[in-house]
């Protein structure tokens, strides 16, 4: 307990001008697949985010959170004022349950389309668009000129019963994606009306979900720039648009550089706004981490209150998904470098993303700004995070997977119970059920399940425990 008394990890940091946290310790967002089908708060939702205020982590980010009003499946949605009851019960009831030492930020997200990989008949039958080009590349393959007047019915019904060659050679690289991937947009798809129009809309919707945010009741916000979603995508250097958006590094930050602006305008200077992004985006062509540290400072510049760096993420090396399923943009390289397993090279999982945010953090302090950055990816143990801090990293160390192995980790560690901290094994099983939509569980937990306990609480399956076993120190009441 004196240890961590006189540690950096449990002293307190201030992020922006009016939120000091009590500690450095952070439990970074992480989407738990518990909100109703249209986006709402629910018992699971609370119990959820109650389970880590009792830990009494220094901030608790809330999920990804949809800022647009339409349909995302279990994702929690800020795109309409009908959601701001159910996130003002969720801040009060971390504020009960942690007794007020938490501050509590909530992550705003914007996507763009992603399908399921559609069965091919189907994709023949009704997804796919017949263009006179389509046509034109089935006659010189067949070498039959009739085929550029054929009707759309004979084109389906032929490139239903295709060949892996023929469809190689008569489809655009986009289509054969499509088919073999499922169906998935990019911000650079100027094609598209809406896509076109990103710039325009989504600075007041980031700014509309900010202001819902406080109205809520949360410490602040955290704009997600990061993984395979929409800002990430425009600050990526894969993104190509041309109408002043895409392409040189200016123009690529320009977007998240408005979408910040008008944020700050909406809440005004004295809430929290961190921005979530990306230190390497770890595909072919993709952002490294010389745009990330340029990035960052013209973030610090911006007035950003805090930086949070994550590693890959994107869907460009993702696996095949299965029939049925969505593309999972975990699930290749720069996947694994965002959420490393125990089964790895010989660095190992710990600690494989802090480089990148120190490096980020030495150009911020070096350009004389004092913005603080925030590290993740592979934080398991006191002495880690503490080295970390030490060794002038990182502001704030922060872990997902091993608070969610065990939520009361922090305080373990800052009442002198370390020896009774939970460890994650880092074989991603609560990844695997994310990848699946189904409700995000630690398997460590069920180390300690008593089906026939009436105060335990299953998933939907029956067959895991909804959240972890409770904890107190010996001689106190439970939490909460």
């Amino acid at each position: 307990m004196e240890e961590a008394a006189r540690s950096r990890w449990f002293s307190p940091i201030r992020l922006g001008r009016t939120v000091t946290a009590a500690e450095r310790t952070w439990v970074p967002a992480m989407v738990p697949w518990r909100a109703t089908a249209d986006g709402f708060v629910t018992p699971e939702v609370l119990e959820w985010y109650a389970r880590f205020a009792e830990g009494q982590p220094g901030v608790l980010v809330v999920e990804a959170t949809g800022i647009r009003d339409v349909a995302s499946g279990p994702l929690l949605r800020i795109g309409d004022d009908r959601f701001i009851p159910g996130l003002r019960t969720l801040v009060e009831t971390v504020r009960e349950r942690s007794r007020g030492r938490t501050r509590l930020f909530i992550q705003l997200l914007d996507f763009v389309a992603v399908r399921r990989r559609p069965e091919p008949r189907r994709f023949f039958g009704r997804y796919l668009e017949i263009t006179d080009s389509l046509r034109a590349q089935i006659a010189l393959w067949l070498d039959e000129p009739r085929w550029r007047e054929a009707e759309d019915d004979d084109v389906r019904a032929y490139l239903s019963a295709a060949d892996r060659v023929t469809l190689e050679t008569v489809l655009t690289d986009r289509e054969l994606e499509a088919l073999d991937y499922g169906y998935r947009e990019r911000i650079w798809d100027m094609h598209l009306p809406h896509i076109r129009e990103l710039p325009h809309v989504l600075p007041p919707l980031f700014a509309e979900a900010a202001r819902r945010a406080r109205e809520a009741g949360f410490d602040g916000v955290e704009l997600h720039y990061a993984h395979a979603y929409t800002m990430a995508s425009f600050l990526s250097r894969l993104n190509v648009r041309s109408d002043g958006y895409g392409g040189a590094r200016e123009n690529r930050v320009r977007l998240p550089l408005e979408a910040l602006a008008t944020v700050r305008a909406r809440v005004g200077d004295d809430y929290v706004v961190g921005i979530r992004y990306l230190g390497d985006e770890v595909v072919a062509g993709g952002s490294d981490l010389e745009d990330a540290i340029w990035f960052g400072a013209r973030f610090a510049e911006a007035g950003v209150d805090y930086l949070s760096v994550s590693k890959g993420g994107r869907f460009e090396d993702a696996k095949q998904p299965k029939v049925g399923e969505a593309v999972y943009p975990y699930t290749g390289a720069s996947g694994y470098e965002c959420m490393p397993t125990v089964l790895s090279d010989e660095r190992g999982p710990f600690g494989r993303n802090v480089p990148l945010a120190a490096s980020i953090r030495r150009a911020i302090h070096d350009a004389g700004r004092s913005t603080p950055v925030v590290t993740s990816g592979g934080i398991t143990t006191f002495e880690q995070a503490e080295s970390i801090l030490a060794r002038g990293e990182a502001d704030c160390v922060a872990a997902a997977r091993q608070t969610l192995a065990d939520p009361d980790w922090f305080r373990k560690i800052r009442l002198g119970h370390g020896d009774r901290v939970r460890r994650c094994e880092f074989t991603n099983y609560c990844e695997g059920l994310d990848q699946r939509h189904k409700q995000v569980t630690c398997k460590l937990w069920d180390r300690q399940l008593d089906p026939a306990d009436p105060a335990v609480r299953l998933a939907t399956d029956g067959k895991r425990r909804l959240s972890a076993p409770s904890w107190s120190p010996p001689g106190d009441e439970p939490a909460g």
